[in-house]
């Protein structure tokens, strides 16, 4: 089971075998629920949030037209899902000022990361990821992590690949920022300990 590719499970579904879309939640679900939880920051929410992707996702599977690749349609839905919770629960967001950051943060967090271990580093950058407003952290993630392109991107987030190119340059230096303020603390713990 789930050996062929998307569109052979969409066609099928759309014939009438319902049971075959499970198959595509098995094969996203880790990936909807891991987005969700980035942007809503609460397991029973994101999972929630996953349950109300999958069923518009099932509900919409007709108006999925192969445009683009069908985890970007996907990662689309469930985005527009999360920013749907988030409106209604109108949580604040952590802003940090871009007018904070400067070229020189930027070389100060690669030499201070260039130091941590690679576990170290990576756990330390989701830690800062938590800390950013979710639509950076969510941003990010896609371009790092999951390895999206900013056409991807742009199709998820529903704006044009330029904006996307912005607003990752934005939460970039957002992060900069945030790991800078982490990487003086660790350092300052780690003096005080002598």
């Amino acid at each position: 089971m789930g050996t062929f590719n998307d569109q052979h499970y969409i066609d099928l579904i759309l014939k009438g075998q319902a049971n075959e879309f499970a198959v595509l939640v098995d094969r996203y679900k880790d990936m909807v629920f891991s987005l969700a939880l980035k942007m809503v920051k609460n397991n029973e929410e994101a999972e929630e949030v996953a349950q109300d992707t999958f069923i518009k996702i099932y509900t919409s599977l007709k108006k999925f037209k192969g445009d683009s690749k069908f985890s970007t349609w996907i990662y689309k839905i469930a985005y527009n899902t999360c920013l749907d919770r988030l409106k209604k629960s109108k949580k604040e967001e952590n802003n940090i000022s871009i007018d904070e950051f400067s070229i020189d943060l930027i070389k100060t967090m690669s030499n201070a990361l260039s130091v941590l271990e690679d576990k170290e580093r990576k756990q330390t950058i989701k830690d800062c990821l938590n800390l950013l407003p979710k639509e950076d952290n969510f941003l990010l993630t896609l371009f790092y992590f999951d390895d999206q392109n900013l056409e991807e991107i742009a199709k998820i987030m529903n704006i044009t690949a330029n904006n996307a190119k912005v607003k990752l340059f934005r939460s970039r230096q957002k992060l900069t920022i945030i790991l800078k303020d982490k990487l003086q603390l660790e350092r300052l713990e780690y003096y005080e300990r002598d």
